[in-house]
């Protein structure tokens, strides 16, 4: 993460209240914290790292719109020149905030604020087709053309029984497929294009004559992305959020394709290893930042960029859950949110070390929550089961509130 770039993000948490535990974390006060619970400020967006002279002007900007802002140590860092600042209140006290101040600091505050806050309905384009938003999460159903899934789903090349399994899935409510030629486990090795390309193609362009919900190819190479586009697919899943490829980003918009931009902390092979992080948030969040710009950068545009948090991907059980809890902080990056718990060994730990095809109900509470937290869509190998999950997760998050004409009568 660069040290000189200023992020903002709005926070957020299912679990209780996560304001409290940044001040805590970054060394505030006690008596500061108590006056936050005492004021029972509704929300606050985090800022940082700044100079001194930066946060205590942003401090005195708060103060003159009614917010309270209170000064933090960055994570990880221990420069005494270097602060964060979060800055609490009502959604229009932040955006009056941010108007106040200038520069880097202002883009950054008044687009988190605004993405946090964008209207739950909105659209993802890809291949001139128009995706709806909001209206329900969108179930992404994986098919897996590989030897070696983790999951124990994969079905090497038979394209005609990933066809089958994609057609299934369809029936049974997804409302995408996502297309995989290399398994991406912890531990595993990378395979060649050719492969890559061998195993995806059959299957993108028999799924493509067979189904008209959008397809995604799985995959971080440009090469095999251009190939697939141009079978049929309409929708680029990379692991490395734009970050190992340069010339991915350009395939896809020249295209017209959306792309999801997914976090992975070091590669595959070795990310399990010893994943850290001083703020795993604030981290993930500049790393998908910096995704969505290379992608803005190639023609891209918000419309056709999805975030992924990658969970699994570099992280330790406590890492997962964190996120999860907090998945909704990553709306303030302007764009949708789509998260893949499904069958993943996070949820294999905490019943036990089940094995994969044993982690259905555990699978469900994630999925539920998730769409409680916020997400666009949910990437799943169980879509039937899922698509229930998420219609009835839905049904109790999604209702449009009218109210009703109400004649009052007043006796004397």
């Amino acid at each position: 993460m660069r040290d000189t770039a200023i992020r903002a993000r709005v926070l957020d948490s299912l679990a209780g209240d996560e304001v409290l535990a940044e001040l805590h974390a970054r060394g505030s006060d006690h008596a500061v914290v108590e006056m936050v619970v005492a004021r029972g400020l509704s929300r606050a967006v985090i800022v940082g790292p700044l100079s001194l002279e930066q946060a205590l002007g942003l401090r005195r900007a708060a103060k003159e719109v009614g917010a309270l802002a209170v000064l933090a140590k960055p994570a990880g860092r221990a420069d005494p020149t270097r602060a964060e600042v979060v800055v609490m209140g009502g959604m229009e006290q932040l955006l009056a905030t941010a108007a106040r101040v200038s520069g880097e600091m202002a883009a950054r505050m008044e687009a988190a604020v605004k993405g946090f806050g964008a209207p739950a309905q909105r659209v993802l384009r890809c291949r001139g087709r128009e995706l709806k938003l909001g209206e329900k999460t969108l179930v992404m159903g994986i098919v897996n053309v590989t030897p070696d899934s983790f999951s124990g789903d994969g079905l090497g090349s038979d394209a005609e029984a990933a066809v089958a399994q994609g057609l299934r899935m369809v029936e049974e409510g997804a409302d995408l497929l996502d297309i995989g030629g290399e398994s991406t486990r912890p531990g595993s090795e990378p395979v060649s294009k050719e492969d890559e390309l061998r195993r995806v193609l059959p299957v993108i362009e028999g799924l493509s004559r067979e189904v008209q919900v959008p397809i995604s190819v799985d995959t971080y190479k440009s090469e095999v992305a251009r190939e697939a586009l141009a079978r049929g697919a309409a929708i680029v899943n990379d692991i490395s959020g734009l970050h190992a490829d340069p010339e991915l980003a350009r395939v896809a918009a020249e295209a017209g394709a959306a792309v999801i931009v997914m976090h992975i902390q070091g590669t595959p092979r070795d990310m399990q290893k010893e994943p850290k992080y001083a703020d795993v948030i604030g981290e993930i969040s500049e790393y998908l930042a910096e995704g969505i710009a290379r992608g803005e950068a190639a023609g891209l545009t918000r419309e056709q960029i999805v975030v992924d948090p990658g969970i699994g991907f570099g992280k330790t059980l406590e890492h997962n859950l964190e996120i999860l809890r907090r998945l909704r902080e990553f709306r303030s990056l302007g764009c949708p949110v789509m998260v893949g718990t499904s069958r993943k060994s996070m949820i294999g730990k905490l019943l036990g070390d089940l094995p994969p095809d044993q982690r259905v109900e555990g699978t469900a509470a994630t999925v539920a929550l998730a769409v409680a937290a916020g997400a666009d869509i949910v990437r799943v190998h169980d879509a039937k089961e899922m698509a229930r999950v998420a219609r009835v997760a839905d049904a109790i998050l999604r209702v449009k509130y009218e109210a009703p004409e109400i004649e009052y009568r007043w006796e004397a």
